[in-house]
């Protein structure tokens, strides 16, 4: 069953988001992943956060998931993901 990586943003520096986010799904190709969803808020049906943006990522498993943001290539983006946004990374279990 497909597990997700769900990154809620907050970007500080859009040009440095712009570059960071470019460099993303080549480290995804190892891993057998992809992006399933950028996207920014519209409106808040109910309830608030501070998040604006959000990015959905799909994996066939939890240990890749893993794999994949413990690998250094990604590891490397993290420094300048830091500098661009407030970004909080969670893994979602899909449920029937």
């Amino acid at each position: 069953m497909s597990v997700y990586v769900i990154g809620q943003i907050t970007i500080k520096n859009s040009q440095k988001w712009e570059e960071y986010k470019a460099q993303v799904p080549q480290t995804l190709e190892s891993f057998n992943a992809s992006v399933v969803l950028r996207g920014n808020a519209v409106e808040s049906l109910d309830g608030s956060d501070a998040y604006t943006d959000i990015v959905v990522l799909e994996f066939d498993t939890l240990a890749e998931a893993k794999k994949w943001y413990s690998s250094s290539r990604y590891q490397t983006l993290i420094p300048l993901r830091k500098e661009a946004a407030n970004v909080v990374l969670k893994i979602y279990e899909a449920m029937k």
